[in-house]
C-alpha cells in the first residue's frame, strides 16, 4: 500500500520516484520479481504518471528499472484477479465489479504511461531484461536508450496467452516480419540490445554503469529547449501518426500557432535576435 499522501510525498512501495530539477525519474522497484507488474504497481504508476503530467515543475520523465531487469511484464501470480466464478475475463479487475469503470473498457495498460493523453516527453532507460508488457514502456516512450547487455522478448505464446497490444504496438515500431518472429517464437527468440539499436527500436547504447548518467543528461538537453514547444512537437508527431499526412500537418501547425502566442514563443525569437540564451518560463 502507498504510505501517506500519494501526491504530496510520492512515497511508494513498488516504484521509486525522484526529481532533479525539471526531470522526474520513476524506477520500477520489484527486483525480487524482475520488476513484474502487480496490481499495486499499476495503481502507483497511475498516481505517479498523473503527478508528472500535472506538475508545473516537471518537464520530462525518465522510466527505468531496479536490479537486473527493466520489466518482465505482468506478474503471472495476479492472473486469478482477472477471473469471475473461475472464468477468465481478460480484464484487470482490481477488485472492482466487472465493467464498473472506464479503465475496464479500454485495453489493459498495466505499466504503460498515458502516452496518448500526456504532453510531457518520456525517456525509457532500459537497464536489463524487458519482456511482455515491459515492452509497452519502450514502444510508447519518446526517446529510448539501453545498456549494452539488455535483451528483449515476448513470452506470451509460450505460456498459452495471445500477445495483444504488446505486439500490436511493436508492429508500429519494427518491420512486420521482425515483430512476427518475436511474437510467434515467444520466449525462444531474444532481441539483443545491439539488434534493437540496428533496427531503430533504441536510439542509443551505453555501458551499463553509464546508463542513468546518460538518461539524466538527455533529459537536461530536452529541458534546455522551450518546454511548450517540446510538448507541442511531441503531440503533433504522436497524434499525427493516427492521421493522413495532410490532416497531421494541419494539426501540427495548429500547435505551432498556439505556442507562438505564448510568452515563451516570444522569448525564443527575441533571445535569438539578442544573441543570448533564452529564459523559459513555461507560459
Amino acid at each position: 500500500m502507498m504510505k501517506g499522501s500519494p501526491v504530496a510525498n510520492l512515497d511508494f512501495e513498488t516504484i521509486k520516484f525522484e526529481q532533479r530539477g525539471k526531470t522526474a525519474c520513476i524506477t520500477l522497484s520489484r527486483p525480487h520479481a524482475l520488476n513484474s507488474i502487480s496490481i499495486e504497481m499499476m495503481k502507483e504508476l497511475a498516481v505517479a504518471y498523473a503527478h508528472v503530467e500535472e506538475s508545473d515543475d516537471i518537464w520530462t520523465l525518465i522510466i527505468t528499472g531496479e536490479g537486473r531487469a527493466f520489466c518482465t511484464g505482468a506478474d503471472i501470480s495476479m492472473i486469478h484477479n482477472t477471473h469471475i466464478d473461475g472464468k477468465p475475463t481478460g480484464i484487470d479487475l482490481w477488485g472492482e465489479p466487472i465493467l464498473s469503470s472506464y479503465r475496464q473498457w479500454d485495453p489493459p495498460q498495466e505499466a504503460t504511461p498515458p502516452y496518448q493523453t500526456m504532453t510531457k516527453p518520456v525517456i525509457c532507460a532500459l537497464n536489463g531484461i524487458a519482456a511482455g508488457a515491459g515492452l509497452d514502456i519502450l514502444t510508447t516512450s519518446d526517446i529510448a536508450i539501453a545498456a549494452e547487455d539488455v535483451t528483449l522478448f515476448d513470452p506470451h505464446v509460450s505460456i498459452g496467452l495471445v500477445s495483444g497490444r504488446e505486439m500490436v504496438r511493436m508492429a508500429r515500431v519494427l518491420p512486420l516480419n521482425i515483430t512476427m518472429r518475436m511474437a510467434l517464437m515467444g520466449k525462444h527468440d531474444r532481441l539483443t540490445a545491439q539488434r534493437a539499436y540496428d533496427l531503430g527500436l533504441i536510439s542509443e547504447l551505453t555501458p551499463k554503469d553509464k546508463l542513468m548518467e546518460r538518461a539524466w543528461e538527455i533529459a537536461e538537453i530536452v529541458n534546455s529547449n522551450a518546454p511548450l514547444a517540446v510538448r507541442g512537437t511531441r503531440m503533433g508527431i504522436r497524434k499525427g501518426l493516427e492521421l493522413p499526412v495532410y490532416q497531421a500537418e494541419l494539426l501540427a501547425e495548429s500547435y505551432r500557432i498556439r505556442v507562438a502566442q505564448t510568452k515563451d514563443g516570444e522569448e525564443g525569437t527575441q533571445a535569438f535576435l539578442d544573441k543570448r540564451k533564452p529564459v523559459w518560463r513555461c507560459e
